[in-house]
C-alpha cells in the first residue's frame, strides 16, 4: 500500500498544512481500513486510510456525530475527504479493554460499558436514520459461518439432512432476535472496540455499521467477547444486572422482566453472532489475507456449542458443530504444525 501511504502524506502536507510531524501505525482492522498516529505540533492525532473503493466512510461520520451528541466519548472528526477516503481524528488512546481487563479491572471496565451501551440503548431511537437489522441481514451473517467456515476453509459439503439443521437453526436464531425490543445497536461492541480513559470512559470505536435491532447484541457482544471469556455464571450476573438497569432506564418494559426469558435472548442471539464471528474470521484469512483471527474459532466456537447444550431445539445443532466443525479445526491445526 505505499501508494496510499504517500496520498495520505500528501492530503495531511497540501490540505491540512501539517509541515513537521510523525507518523507511525496506530492499529489495523478487520476490514480494509487502517489507522496511523500522527504526533503533530505536540498533538496526538488518529488518520483513518479507509480507500473509498472498498469503505464508505460516511456512515462513521454520521454515527460519531450521533454518538458524541448524547455524550459518550467516540473520536471527533476533525476533517476528512472521502474523496481520497482519509479522516482526521482525535485520539482516544492506545489502552484497549482488551489489554487492560483482568479480575481486578472488569468489575470496574464492564460498569463503565454498560453504562455507555445503556445510554446508547436509551438515547438514540430510530428516528436517528440508522439501517434495521432485519431478517435478511441476520441470515446473511449466519450464512458467512457456511460459505467462509464449513465451505472455504473446511471443506465441508453439508448432506441434506444437515442442510435442513442448519437451514432450521438460522431460521430460529433470526426469529430469536426480531422478537426483541429493537434499540441502536453498535455491532461490534466488545474488547477490541473500547478503549481504556482517563476521563468518560470508555472510549468507543468502530461503531460505523450501527443499527437498529436486537436489545440483547452489544450485550452479549461485550460479555460473551471473541477476544476474551469469563465463567458462565460471572456472564449471566452481569447480565441480569444489565436487564434490571434497561428496566429502570424504559430500554425494557414491565413485561421484559423475566430472568429465563432475557437469558434465552441473550443465549440465541450470541449464537447468531459467533456463528458469524466464526465466518467472519475465515473469510479475513482466505479472502484478505489476514490468518491472526483463525486462533479465535475455537474460543467463539465453543460459546455456540456450550449454549446449544443447554436448549433442546439447538442440541443437534450443537452436536454437529463439535462434531463436524470443532474437530475438524482442530485436525487441520494439528496438520499445521507437523
Amino acid at each position: 500500500m505505499p501508494e496510499r501511504l504517500e496520498k495520505l502524506k500528501n492530503w495531511l502536507e497540501s490540505e491540512l498544512d501539517f509541515s513537521e510531524y510523525t507518523l507511525k501505525p496506530a492499529s489495523a482492522d478487520a476490514s480494509f481500513r487502517r489507522y496511523f498516529r500522527v504526533l503533530h505540533q505536540g498533538e496526538s492525532l488518529i488518520v483513518m486510510d479507509a480507500p473509498p473503493e472498498n469503505e464508505d466512510s460516511r456512515p462513521f461520520i454520521d454515527v460519531s456525530r450521533i454518538l458524541f451528541d448524547v455524550g459518550l466519548n467516540v473520536p471527533a472528526v476533525i476533517d476528512y475527504d472521502l474523496e481520497q477516503g482519509f479522516l482526521l481524528l482525535s485520539d482516544l488512546g492506545s489502552r484497549s479493554y482488551l489489554d487492560e481487563l483482568n479480575g481486578d479491572s472488569v468489575e470496574r471496565l464492564y460498569g463503565d460499558a454498560l453504562s455507555a451501551l445503556a445510554t446508547i440503548q436509551t438515547c438514540i431511537t430510530a428516528g436517528a436514520g440508522l439501517p434495521a437489522y432485519d431478517r435478511a441481514l441476520l441470515l446473511k451473517e449466519m450464512g458467512l459461518f457456511r460459505e467462509w467456515l464449513l465451505g472455504e476453509h473446511l471443506a465441508v459439503t453439508l448432506d441434506a439432512t444437515q442442510t435442513a439443521l442448519v437451514d432450521a437453526v438460522f431460521s430460529l436464531l433470526a426469529d430469536n432476535a426480531l422478537q426483541q425490543p429493537q434499540v441502536c445497536v453498535h455491532r461490534d461492541y466488545h474488547s477490541r472496540n473500547l478503549m481504556v480513559t482517563q476521563r468518560n470512559n470508555p472510549g468507543i470505536l468502530d461503531f460505523q455499521d450501527a443499527v437498529v435491532g436486537p436489545v440483547t447484541y452489544d450485550l452479549v457482544s461485550l460479555l460473551r467477547d471473541c477476544y476474551i471469556d469469563w465463567p458462565r455464571a460471572q456472564v449471566e450476573d452481569w447480565a441480569l444486572g444489565y436487564q434490571q438497569l434497561a428496566l429502570q432506564s424504559g430500554i425494557l418494559r414491565e413485561e421484559h422482566c423475566d430472568p429465563d426469558s432475557f437469558l434465552r435472548w441473550f443465549d440465541l442471539m450470541g449464537m447468531q453472532r459467533h456463528l458469524k464471528a466464526a465466518g467472519i474470521f475465515a473469510r479475513l484469512n482466505h479472502r484478505d489475507g489476514k490468518p491472526g483471527y483463525l486462533g479465535d474459532i475455537p474460543r467463539t466456537l465453543a460459546y455456540v456449542v456450550e449454549v446449544a447444550s443447554r436448549h433442546d431445539e439447538l442440541k443437534e445443532f450443537g452436536v454437529f458443530v463439535e462434531m463436524q466443525v470443532m474437530s475438524r479445526l482442530t485436525t487441520l491445526a494439528m496438520e499445521s504444525r507437523t
